[in-house]
């Protein structure tokens, strides 16, 4: 998994509306990337909403924030669109970007192994490298989390 002190990775990659989405062109401002399962989920849907209900706080300290998830764009679009989200979300169903930041881990449960997204929050500087890395989520406080140095 990427750490402090890791760059950003280079990807590419296509957001909610199928438009690219370059990681270089991401860099200057201070960028939140955050990693989630499953669009339209109880645990997702509770961590993007609080994001968007406090998107302006997090602009106002200068950051951009970005979602990913392995779902494909009709199913992003569809999530983004319902919850009128004001940041855009990958689409990454090749895991590309997920597996250039290392969340695509074993997870348990219910007594279940399987491969999966880990829900994981980065923080990257204005030149791109990670400041902090948030494990354990807490999808009701996500951007309270963001916001506590």
């Amino acid at each position: 998994m990427l750490k402090v002190g890791d760059r950003l990775p280079e990807f590419v990659s296509v957001n909610q509306d199928g438009e690219t989405v370059n990681s270089q062109d991401l860099l200057g401002k201070k960028l939140v990337i955050f990693f989630y399962p499953k669009a339209n989920t109880p645990g997702c849907t509770a961590e993007a909403c609080d994001l968007n209900n406090h998107f302006s706080k997090l602009k106002k300290e200068g950051f951009q924030l970005l979602g990913v998830s392995a779902d494909p764009v009709k199913n992003q679009k569809k999530f983004h669109e319902k919850f009128d989200f004001q940041y855009p979300l990958l689409a990454d169903e090749n895991r590309n970007v997920i597996e250039k930041f290392g969340v695509w881990q074993l997870k348990k449960f219910m007594g279940r192994e399987f491969m999966g997204i880990v829900r994981t929050t980065f923080i990257f500087d204005e030149n791109g490298i990670c400041v902090r890395v948030i494990e354990k989520v807490k999808t009701k406080e996500a951007a309270k989390q963001i916001l506590e140095n």
